[in-house]
């Protein structure tokens, strides 16, 4: 069955918690004790229903400010698909939160209040979901009962946002108008907006096609592991163990070893017990190659025909995760897939507002700063745009001194 990775973004009290909370209520995915609990709560709506926010308000301050901080994730399936859902927070301060939770997300949701309509917050995070590559958005027109289910309003919010989306560059944007309080568009179709002929929110969510890079031209295979047993059953088995970040792999492929150049062409293909013909991205594999190649930790298979950029400098974008504030005369580690070098950024080209957009020539980096630099490491990088190829593009920054994440990048170009 496959599997939908989601996030949900919005305001604060746009009702991310509570869309997430009617989604598990309704599509009957709470476990009898979460919804004994839910019952016996204290917490109310005004109306005196329960508050379905609190099946994702996990931390104590959360359910204390009815704000979401953390990133909460939540798993439930129905008949048709399995989904993975990251609730992200809305707050200015949080924006390192969300960008961990899209990382690795399929589909986007952006909630914006019918009250309200595209507000700073909106363009915030719009920007942060153009900027991690995320394929298709799902704007939630949210607390429609409160504009008595205004075609109107709606329809004024859908131009102001197909405006933003452009200027941002998110291209696949649905629309629905919902009410995460009363349910409506939710699970079921909504009886209130019968102007609406789209899909219910779940109903969309089980259809929507889920992109899975399997194009030779992307075939790529971060070594994570040389395997030797040396034994007298296996003296000459050689294979590399790893898994496919993208594209796909047949026997009697060329591939190509970076950073090394050497060329070879795969042999056999293992996955546990068997023997296939083909290996996919996602899949953890053992590689063999016809040749004995020089091959460690760190290094990538990729197609001979399609290979990606190599470079020391190069330039990204970086979103700063740590309250010390960026030093451009230290040295960090970088992680690209299951590499990892000595750097330093050499140079900050631009930060960017992330609530106007406009670009600030400030190199003075702190924690959420957002922006644009040239990154020069000690060993090369075979990478792809992250534009191109996100699940080769993306890499991590490491301060030596602590062992924290303290930056995520978005590998862009070679730098001139």
């Amino acid at each position: 069955m496959e599997i939908l990775k989601f996030i949900t973004a919005g305001s604060v009290d746009d009702g991310k918690s509570t869309l997430i909370g009617r989604l598990l209520y309704d599509s009957e995915s709470i476990l009898l004790d979460q919804l004994e609990a839910l019952h016996s709560s204290n917490r109310k709506n005004d109306d005196g229903t329960i508050d379905l926010a609190i099946l994702t308000d996990g931390l104590k301050a959360e359910r204390e400010q009815g704000i979401t901080i953390d990133v909460a994730y939540k798993y439930f399936q129905t008949e048709k698909r399995k989904f993975i859902i990251a609730d992200t927070p809305g707050h200015t301060q949080y924006t390192r939160n969300m960008v961990t939770g899209a990382s690795n997300a399929n589909l986007a949701i952006i909630l914006i209040d019918a009250r309200k309509g595209v507000i700073e917050q909106t363009i915030r995070h719009s920007f942060l979901v153009s900027l991690l590559g995320l394929p298709q958005v799902v704007v939630c027109i949210n607390k429609m009962d409160m504009v008595d289910f205004s075609e109107e309003v709606y329809n004024d919010i859908v131009k102001n946002y197909q405006a933003l989306a452009t200027k941002v560059g998110l291209k696949n944007v649905v629309f629905i108008p919902v009410s995460a309080l009363k349910g409506d568009n939710i699970v079921n179709k909504s009886t209130n907006i019968n102007w609406y002929n789209g899909k219910s929110l779940l109903d969309y969510l089980e259809t929507v096609e889920i992109n899975i890079d399997d194009t030779i031209a992307h075939a790529r295979f971060p070594v994570q592991w040389v395997v030797r047993p040396q034994t007298d059953e296996l003296h000459d088995y050689r294979g590399y163990a790893g898994r496919i970040s993208s594209g796909s792999f047949r026997i009697n492929d060329k591939v190509t070893v970076l950073p090394s150049g050497f060329s070879s062409t795969v042999s056999k293909i293992e996955v546990f017990d068997k023997e296939p013909e083909e290996a996919f991205a996602g899949m953890s594999v053992t590689v063999h190659l016809k040749d004995n190649i020089d091959i460690s930790r760190g290094d990538i298979l990729v197609n001979t025909d399609y290979q990606p950029q190599l470079s020391q400098v190069i330039e990204a974008d970086l979103c700063w995760m740590d309250t010390r504030a960026l030093d451009t005369s230290h040295t960090y580690f970088i992680q690209h897939n299951s590499k990892v070098t000595r750097c330093r950024i050499q140079e900050v080209l631009h930060k960017v507002n992330i609530n106007t957009l406009e670009k600030e020539y400030d190199s003075d980096f702190k924690l959420n700063d957002i922006g644009r630099i040239i990154i020069k490491t000690a060993d090369p990088l075979a990478f792809d745009p992250y534009q191109v190829n996100k699940a080769n593009g993306g890499a991590i920054i490491i301060d030596s001194r602590t062992n924290v994440t303290v930056g995520a990048l978005m590998l862009r170009a070679v730098a001139d």
